[in-house]
């Protein structure tokens, strides 16, 4: 099996993030791989905001965190809390994808999403997709976030990548192939 295939094969979703910080060469990597991702007529229509501001994060979790607590369904509250209580893992560092809101905008910033979380598996890190980062950026202090992250003008929130060294590690998903139709 090849070093693509076999990435593919083994990556897994880490929820359980060491605090250890990226180096700058790991941090260059990510960020190479995300801008090689291909979009649509090559619009790249994303904007990549990579946050490795430790208190940045962790505030952001706590906010999250809240607005979790304060919802009546606390089914995600308590399914975060049963997960060491923190919305982004104890990440060191976080890849928010902003992005302009055109027609394949979301299709390309998850292309680019796979890219970096394929290229930590290949460093040896742990990472996650993340959609929790909507939570913080959509609270009452979501237009502090922003200003803070410094969206671009006419960008919003589309997804994010947490980064990070795993604490430990979980066997990938088992394939369904219930989800799979051939037509031959």
């Amino acid at each position: 099996m090849n070093d693509i295939l076999k990435a593919i094969a083994e990556r897994n979703s880490c929820r359980d993030f060491a605090d250890t910080p990226l180096t700058e060469e790991q941090l260059s990597t990510l960020v190479d791989a995300a801008l090689a991702a291909p979009s649509a007529r090559n619009l790249q229509p994303w904007h990549v905001i990579v946050i490795t501001d430790k208190a940045l994060i962790d505030e952001m979790d706590a906010d999250g965190m809240k607005v979790l607590a304060a919802q009546e369904d606390k089914s995600s509250f308590e399914q975060f809390t049963a997960r060491g209580g923190k919305l982004f893992y104890n990440a060191p560092c976080m890849f928010v994808v902003v992005s302009d809101g055109s027609t394949y905008a979301a299709i390309d910033s998850g292309i680019l999403c796979q890219n970096v979380v394929l290229a930590a598996h290949s460093l040896g890190l742990g990472s996650v997709i993340c959609g929790m980062a909507r939570i913080p950026l959509g609270s009452s202090r979501g237009a502090e976030f922003k200003k803070r992250l410094r969206f671009p003008d006419g960008y919003d929130y589309t997804m994010a990548v947490l980064v990070g060294t795993a604490n430990s590690g979980k066997e990938p998903h088992e394939h369904d192939m219930g989800k799979i139709t051939y037509i031959k």
